[in-house]
């Protein structure tokens, strides 16, 4: 199992980038709704709804990542992680219900006729959720390929989700304020499109985790090289790796020589997954099963 103390950092490591993305939607959604309200846009006022459903989905994230983190027990022996990709599903739903709002709202808008002129404090508000949302992306990315968390890469997604959509809002609202009015809701629609997009690879991901679909072909065979290198592993007959949250949950069978000792053969067993559990801390259990190698046996 991986260490105690390791395990307790990463969580504390990715609670903190949690709590920066929750206290960052919240006061950008007062901004923006705010902004949007009294500076008469209604992109600027839908991208402050769309923080808000931001601001539940990091919320629920950060409920997931306690519910994670709890150590294995009799009713959960692989521990809690399908907690996370619980929690990135539902932030998937919550992007894809946010795109087919925007996109209503921007027919209805069109259909009506009923453009407004923004005022500047508008077109600042679009500006500064532009540099907030990328630099929180960068953080929250950065954090998830540390800790290996799907809720927050899913959180990661969500921030650059924002700043593509703060790019068209700023288009369109810009557009606006120098009156091209129509810019606005316009911008608003062509962003919710973005958001399916985004929404659909969160989705999909968080799907292939429930399903215990296998992590890239570069970690299985980077693990498998790994345990192949010990001294008394002939070769890696097996390997199935699944990810339960933000650890790694491995099964393999390995070759060696069936004359060899059940001690002897626990004792490789055990090299093999200390040099694993060094190389990659992202993995959280490993089970071995010794198979003997029968063509080197019928050789002898």
């Amino acid at each position: 199992m991986e260490d105690g103390n390791s395990r307790n950092q990463m969580f504390s490591t990715a609670e903190r980038a949690l709590t920066v993305s929750l206290w960052a939607n919240m006061i950008l959604m007062i901004v923006k709704l705010l902004a949007g309200h009294f500076g008469h846009s209604d992109a600027v006022f839908a991208d402050g709804l769309e923080s808000a459903t931001d601001l539940l989905a990091t919320a629920a994230g950060m409920a997931a990542l306690k519910i994670g983190s709890r150590p294995l027990d009799s009713d959960h022996p692989y521990g809690h992680g399908k907690a996370e990709s619980i929690a990135a599903f539902f932030v998937a739903l919550v992007i894809l219900a946010t795109g087919g709002g925007i996109l209503y709202g921007a027919v209805i808008t069109i259909a009506g006729g009923n453009y407004g002129k923004p005022e500047i404090i508008a077109v600042l508000a679009a500006v500064v959720t532009i540099a907030a949302k990328e630099s929180l992306f960068h953080y929250t990315r950065r954090v998830s390929r540390k800790t290996e968390s799907p809720t927050l890469e899913a959180i990661a997604v969500d921030h650059r989700k924002d700043a593509i959509t703060s790019v068209a809002t700023l288009i369109g609202v810009g557009g606006a304020w120098f009156g091209f009015y129509l810019l606005d809701p316009i911008a608003a629609g062509v962003t919710s499109f973005f958001i399916f997009y985004i929404g659909w690879k969160t989705f999909r991901s968080a799907s292939n985790d429930l399903m215990d679909g296998r992590p890239s072909r570069e970690i299985i065979a980077g693990i498998t090289q790994t345990a192949a290198s010990v001294e008394g592993v002939d070769r890696v007959y097996e390997i199935r790796v699944r990810r339960s949250g933000h650890k790694l949950i491995v099964d393999m069978k390995l070759d060696m020589d069936p004359r060899m000792t059940v001690l002897k053969s626990h004792g490789i067993g055990n090299q093999v997954r200390k040099r694993i559990f060094e190389k990659f801390p992202g993995v959280g259990d490993i089970m071995i099963h010794v198979h003997p190698n029968e063509e080197e046996h019928e050789t002898q």
